[in-house]
């Protein structure tokens, strides 16, 4: 027993210190674990991010909250072409890895940082000059507008970091090395933590910066990750190996780069935009049905991420398979990556239906606000294993490059079906929150169903990149 826990613990360390082996050769659960461990972890990192980031600004004032939930509400444009952007340069660098030409892939890499770097460049520019009327133009009054406009114009101006922390893990990942993803992103948040508090409330030279400090610590703490992420691209050691004398622009990859990221800014805004609506229509049934259903949402959120990691392995070892001509290999390896997926979330799914109360408990004593958690959380579990398949599928379909498919079944099940049934069954059947539950596991439930049958129909094997 205790044998087979050090064999256990060696696995974890050698995942977390990463490798180069070829993914396209070894046992394809092995790429699976190797690959999701760091991901999954870098996930978990992400997700306390944003509880302890929310805690420290909560102690500011409500105007400081709610220019943080006004600044990232806006922000999300830079987040969707983030990621966009990421997962098209994870295909294209995971495709020329799996056909093992690694300079044509880092070549690929530069490109898609000068891409970012411009694109950034216009956001950063833009959003520092128009914050105020940005806030102003969301609803912010002129007195949180006073309180928080430069914590809207350090965030912004920062879109270059945002954008090259996303950009530079999804190089790494569809290289296979997922561990110094995962340390960039685990150096970026733990520093974030540390200067969170002595920026925003002061501390020895450090003025009090209020909320201004939160948009301080976080650009510091992102570029730092990038400057790691930098680090490890130029010093040579890598798969990916990058020099200043390739910073030549080649507007050929570019654009297979921005086709490719459309789908993926589509995916991600389609997704976002479906919950805002769905809070508005909650929101109808008063603010303790709106703040339980917050609650639930935020600790859906925090298991959901790490399962992500697990999709972002499956989309990795698509690119890579694809590359090396494998794609009966790729597919395998997408079943299961997915059937990881599902004991993971179907787990986590038993616990929050058994002690659903106790979790919510941690986060409000108000009864009324406590009831609509946990009956949110409950309605949830049961669209968790659905959930998990289609989570995996839709990234295979980005992994191979194809990011138009799962944008229009995210458009079809997330827009056409669960916003309009929501609204339907909650307002005109009379079924209330209820209605949004149901519609959201309906919703999950076709995603999961939909993206099988198309994968299934295999035309995702002879996509080019």
């Amino acid at each position: 027993m205790f044998q087979r826990l050090r064999k256990y613990i060696y696995f974890l360390q050698y995942a977390i210190k990463g490798t180069n082996e070829d993914l396209t050769n070894i046992k394809i659960s092995r790429a699976i674990i190797l690959l999701s461990i760091p991901m999954v972890l870098e996930m978990v990192m992400e997700s306390l991010f944003a509880v302890v980031d929310v805690f420290f600004v909560s102690q500011i004032s409500t105007n400081a909250v709610a220019t943080v939930g006004l600044t990232e509400s806006v922000i999300t444009i830079v987040y969707s072409l983030g990621i966009g952007l990421s997962m098209a340069a994870t295909a294209m660098v995971a495709r020329r890895i799996g056909e093992k030409k690694p300079k044509e892939a880092s070549f690929t890499a530069i490109q898609s940082i000068l891409l970012t770097l411009a694109i950034s460049l216009v956001l950063s520019v833009g959003g520092f000059i128009f914050a105020e009327d940005i806030l102003r133009l969301m609803g912010g009054e002129a007195d949180l507008i006073a309180e928080g406009k430069w914590y809207t114009k350090i965030l912004f101006a920062s879109s270059g970091s945002i954008m090259l922390l996303f950009l530079i893990n999804g190089i790494f990942r569809g290289a296979g090395n997922a561990a110094i993803a995962m340390r960039a992103l685990w150096i970026s948040n733990i520093l974030n933590m540390l200067l969170d508090p002595l920026f925003i409330f002061g501390w020895g030279f450090i003025p009090e910066m209020g909320v201004a400090g939160a948009a301080v610590a976080t650009t510091i703490g992102r570029s730092t990750g990038v400057m790691y992420q930098l680090y490890h691209l130029l010093k040579g050691t890598g798969i990916i190996r990058i020099s200043l004398n390739q910073l030549k622009p080649d507007f050929s990859i570019i654009i297979r780069l921005i086709k490719i990221a459309s789908g993926g800014v589509g995916q991600f805004l389609i997704e976002s935009a479906s919950w805002i609506f769905l809070t508005r229509i909650i929101s109808q049934f008063g603010s303790e049905a709106l703040a339980g259903y917050t609650i639930a949402l935020r600790i859906i959120i925090f298991t959901i991420l790490p399962s992500f990691g697990i999709s972002n392995a499956a989309a990795t070892l698509v690119g890579q398979n694809l590359g090396a001509k494998l794609p009966e290999r790729a597919e395998k390896s997408v079943w299961l990556a997915a059937r990881y997926n599902v004991i993971f979330l179907f787990s986590v799914s038993l616990i929050f239906y058994i002690f659903a109360h106790e979790i919510v408990g941690i986060f409000t004593d108000v009864a009324s606000v406590k009831a609509e958690a946990i009956k949110a959380i409950r309605y949830i579990c049961f669209g968790y294993i659905f959930f998990a398949y289609g989570m995996v599928v839709s990234h295979a379909f980005n992994g191979a490059g194809d990011t138009k498919t799962p944008t229009i079944i995210n458009f079809i099940c997330f827009w056409v079906i669960q916003i309009p049934l929501s609204y339907y069954l909650a307002t005109n059947l009379g079924w209330e929150t209820d209605g949004v539950y149901a519609a959201i596991i309906t919703a999950f439930s076709l995603l999961a169903i939909i993206s099988i049958i198309w994968f299934r129909k295999g035309r995702w094997k002879l996509k080019e990149v």
